[in-house]
């Protein structure tokens, strides 16, 4: 039996617009330090394709580290989150769970790229709820609570300490409350 934080094939191609439309927000904040490293951007882009039905799981699985690695390529703590954002949104083809850590990167990315706003994770914590649609809310709604199941991102990893732990319990927590609209949009 797969971990319980895999997802169905559709439900990873579901939770992958929203991984990538997370990482793709802070991008910036990679290609500032780094312009002409194009893995992270490429990473999203791959996101995408495999949310269309474009790539398929096992060649995006070989290929999930190369944005990954590109954060060696940069020094400052916003371009290194942002480009493990892309890795996270990268992974998602390998298990549905790799979205709430590209959500919890970028979090984290916004957050040191202005530190004279302490409210700009929570801004883009409320961002990334505010922009799940139903089909995500839904296929993320299924992950185990971080810490629950070993054998995946939300074991007792990089993902379960720390700024990325607190964001992703935060945005499982919101995941679980259902929004209240407000003339169309989400009001958390």
């Amino acid at each position: 039996m797969g971990s319980s934080q895999s997802l169905s094939d559709r439900d990873r191609r579901v939770v992958a617009v929203w991984a990538a439309d997370c990482a793709e927000r802070v991008l910036s904040l990679f290609e500032a330090e780094a312009p002409d490293d194009d893995r992270p951007r490429d990473a999203i882009a791959r996101t995408r394709a495999f949310a269309r039905g474009e790539l398929d799981a096992a060649g995006e699985i070989r290929r999930r580290f190369v944005a990954g690695r590109a954060a060696g390529a940069v020094t400052g703590p916003a371009a290194i989150a942002a480009a493990r954002a892309a890795a996270q949104a990268a992974g998602v083809a390998h298990m549905g769970a790799h979205a709430l850590g590209a959500a919890a990167y970028a979090a984290k990315a916004a957050g040191l790229a202005a530190p004279d706003r302490p409210d700009a994770m929570d801004a883009e914590i409320r961002w990334q709820l505010d922009h799940l649609s139903p089909e995500a809310r839904a296929a993320l709604a299924q992950l185990p609570a971080l810490g629950e199941d070993s054998a995946g991102p939300l074991g007792s990893g990089l993902l379960a300490r720390g700024v990325l732990g607190s964001v992703i319990r935060r945005l499982q927590a919101g995941i679980h409350t259902p929004p209240i609209r407000d003339g169309g949009r989400n009001v958390m």
